[in-house]
């Protein structure tokens, strides 16, 4: 387990932030989503978001940035609470009220026309993670030039698999949630969201003895930064390199629509990551020279190696030109 904060490493950059990110899906009720909470401790900012894809096809969200002074204390942005608990476990806590869209590719434009809000309900999270895997970071596996080209999406980066549960409450309607997976994410350094022209980062579950999670940037000239890790009965394998085999996208060359990887794990053993994109939430960042870049957050399926059945988190970020 690594330590929670690392405040004592934060630069004069005033970029700087350490992020703490938690996704997940429950097949039995068909909802999925994800929550981040962002802290920029020379700014004294802090931000949060939570996404729901809802099994009606529809989307719920929910987005806060306020002051915050030390983070050390607690993790938690307006309603959204990343509770450590001991031994590695941790509890994923929201209580607020959550913006409805029918289409999850309307979210972010319900500020300039809030007609595309469906409704309003409040919404209660409570859910338990309890790990099955060793803690696995990046950069340990990468080579020198991924890391470097890899610093404009932060210098640490953990991720840890987890058996959920717990309850989701939506209304009136409660989401029992039993034998789930999930996964979290820990990083931090200076993240560049609109320097990035293309990367993508998958979190594949198939069961609780296999999962995928490839990462990967790939620069304007075709260099590669790439890292993950295949966690296979009981074991993280580094993901050697990794070939971006295809990837489809929309005519606006933006938002996703399918991919397929081939992995190389640390034996040498060959993978094919095959990935179709579900509904999508595409987030918009600008930076003040007026670049801009859309990252994209969806529940996609997966098959890996001819078996099929896997689901999980597929991001995209994308510079628009």
């Amino acid at each position: 387990m690594e330590p929670i904060t690392h405040l004592d490493l934060c630069t004069d950059h005033p970029e700087w932030n350490e992020s703490y990110y938690f996704v997940f899906y429950d097949k039995q009720h068909n909802i999925g989503g994800m929550t981040r909470l962002g802290f920029k401790p020379n700014k004294e900012e802090g931000m949060s978001f939570y996404f729901l894809f809802l099994p009606n096809g529809s989307a719920a969200g929910y987005f806060r940035e306020q002051k915050v002074k030390d983070y050390e204390k607690s993790l938690k942005v307006g309603g959204v609470y990343h509770n450590y608990q001991s031994k590695s476990k941790w509890k994923y806590q929201f209580k607020g009220t959550m913006i409805l869209v029918k289409n999850p590719e309307d979210l972010p434009k319900v500020h300039e026309q809030p007609k595309l809000i469906s409704g309003t309900e409040k919404v209660l999270m409570d859910i338990t993670f309890e790990p099955i895997n060793n803690t696995f970071e990046y950069s340990d596996h990468m080579t020198p030039e991924s890391i470097e080209i890899g610093k404009k999406a932060g210098d640490k980066h953990w991720e840890q698999i987890a058996v959920l549960s717990g309850n989701i409450k939506i209304g009136n309607k409660n989401y029992k949630i039993e034998n789930a997976l999930g996964q979290r994410d820990h990083t931090y350094g200076v993240r560049d969201w609109t320097g990035v022209g293309n990367w993508l980062y998958y979190v594949v579950w198939f069961n609780n003895n296999l999962a995928v999670n490839p990462a990967a940037i790939i620069t304007e000239d075709g260099r590669l930064s790439t890292a993950g890790f295949i966690f296979k009965d009981g074991k993280n394998i580094p993901l050697k390199t990794i070939q971006v085999v295809d990837q489809q996208f929309r005519k606006d060359g933006i938002l996703p629509i399918s991919s397929k990887l081939k992995l190389v794990d640390d034996y040498g053993i060959s993978h094919i990551l095959k990935a179709w994109v579900g509904p999508i939430i595409p987030i918009p960042f600008i930076d003040r020279e007026g670049n801009r870049a859309i990252l994209v957050q969806s529940m996609g399926n997966f098959e890996l190696d001819g078996i099929k059945e896997g689901y999980g988190s597929f991001e995209t970020l994308r510079r628009v030109p």
